[in-house]
């Protein structure tokens, strides 16, 4: 999503507020929204009760407050700056914010929450804070903001080497040699913005793999793109997870041969090319048992972001020790029957729109609640229904891969008795297992990811 493009200079600007609520108010009377659309201090009082309850702060002086309004534009973006910084509340906290991103979302706007995650994921991203508090002058300041919002960085720019146009240009010979449709290329094989320029790779479709959502320049064509987080600095340490989330998109077929393109993390120098049989990849799980890879009820927007939290808490853990939990995403009625709550659910009384996993502001919660014992229960719309759920299914599973113990045993389980998927995170390994009708998926493992360095 191309955030840069829905940015306005003239609502870019120092604010002249002291606190975060009247910073908000002073960006959002710059949103010129028409007095039939939205009453702009019912807007004002959502943002401040979402701050209330979930603070939306992405770095320590950046805050993205966010509100949905019956207006007829996607979206309108204002950014403030108060380089002495905005208090957030008057009851004694010394916290400050210095830049705000306000976002209006029109109320039928179904990206809603993918276009908060790249804009929250671009303002995350390294130097960012030390980036605007740069901008000597507004007008830096406004570069610097469409920069960071392109997802690129406005001091460095990437060309690709000869050595690399002609590792493209064969893959695109093997590609086709071997008849696979699509080619998979690893961006974070670069550390800018990739700009592939032109090969002669025509006829074969060009799916970026990524952990950043940055944005790519391929000719000036947008391709699609995965964002996968990389497990280590193995080179194919994103591959098995980005031909799932392929797959459950429906970009990717079962019966497809796709050709990956990419090198060492970093590296700036591709340096390998491979083919793969999608088929061969997941046999168990594109078994003729199914006809699905996710339930009909099940957006895969929600598994791709399920599977992102579950990778980083696989690599990360929690204050530096490693923690398991699991995900079971489906039909939240369906799976209530066979759930028992071990403790009083955090996420009651919340609205549905304030606990969706798609939102990225619900990443820490989950993190920091994954250290209790229980399950998840996320309903296919990305809705968060509870935490510390006692998975309670009696019908059991013949039979488990070595090393996986009860907490993989549960997950199996609930995906036998109910049409669901479940995501678990190994506290032992580290490794991450998808199960789908009863079969397990190992995704990643702490103890194989430095193979094929």
């Amino acid at each position: 999503m191309l955030i840069h493009r829905l940015l306005s200079p003239a609502r870019i600007v120092d604010l002249k507020s002291h606190d975060l609520q009247s910073a908000m108010a002073e960006l959002l009377s710059l949103c010129q929204l028409k007095p039939g659309e939205a009453d702009l201090e019912v807007l004002l009082e959502k943002l401040v009760q979402r701050e209330r309850a979930f603070p939306t702060r992405v770095n320590n002086s950046i805050a993205v407050p966010h509100v949905r309004a019956p207006i007829k534009q996607k979206y309108v973006f204002a950014v403030g700056r108060a380089l002495n910084g905005l208090s957030i509340s008057s009851g004694g906290d010394a916290a400050k914010v210095c830049f705000v991103f306000l976002v209006v979302a029109s109320d039928k706007e179904k990206s809603y929450h993918t276009m908060l995650t790249t804009l929250a994921r671009a303002l995350s991203e390294d130097k960012v804070e030390e980036r605007l508090r740069g901008a000597a002058s507004l007008q830096a300041f406004r570069a610097e903001v469409a920069a960071i919002a392109k997802g690129v960085s406005s001091q460095t720019s990437f060309f690709v080497r000869r050595s690399n146009q002609l590792i493209l240009r064969k893959a695109g010979e093997i590609a086709r040699g071997v008849d696979c449709g699509q080619m998979l290329l690893f961006a974070d094989t670069f550390s800018s913005s990739v700009r592939v320029g032109r090969t002669s790779n025509r006829g074969i479709r060009t799916i970026i793999v990524t952990q950043y959502p940055s944005e790519t320049d391929m000719d000036g064509d947008e391709p699609e793109a995965i964002v996968v987080r990389a497990f280590a600095g193995s080179r194919l340490s994103q591959l098995r997870s980005a031909l799932l989330v392929g797959l459950m998109r429906g970009i990717i077929k079962p019966s497809e041969r796709v050709c990956c393109v990419g090198g060492r993390l970093g590296s700036n120098k591709l340096d390998f090319v491979l083919a793969v049989d999608v088929a061969n990849e997941f046999p168990s799980i594109l078994s003729s048992r199914g006809s699905t890879l996710l339930p009909p009820n099940v957006k895969p927007e929600v598994f791709e972001r399920a599977l992102g939290i579950a990778t980083e808490l696989a690599i990360e853990g929690r204050e530096g020790k490693p923690v398991g939990c699991i995900l079971v995403i489906g039909d939240h009625k369906k799976i209530k029957p066979y759930t028992k709550p071990l403790i009083l659910n955090p996420f009651f009384g919340y609205n549905a729109e304030d606990r969706n996993i798609l939102s990225p502001f619900m990443d820490e919660t989950v993190k920091e609640l994954s250290s209790i014992d229980g399950a998840f229960i996320i309903n296919g719309d990305g809705v968060i229904e509870s935490a510390g759920s006692m998975l309670a299914v009696h019908e059991g599973i013949s039979s488990l891969p070595g090393g996986l113990g009860t907490r993989h045993a549960a997950a199996a389980a609930i995906t036998q008795a109910v049409d669901c998927v479940s995501i678990v995170v190994s506290s032992s390994t580290g490794q991450v297992t998808l199960f789908r009708r009863g079969e397990p998926l190992r995704l990643h493992d702490r103890s194989t990811t430095q193979t094929f360095q």
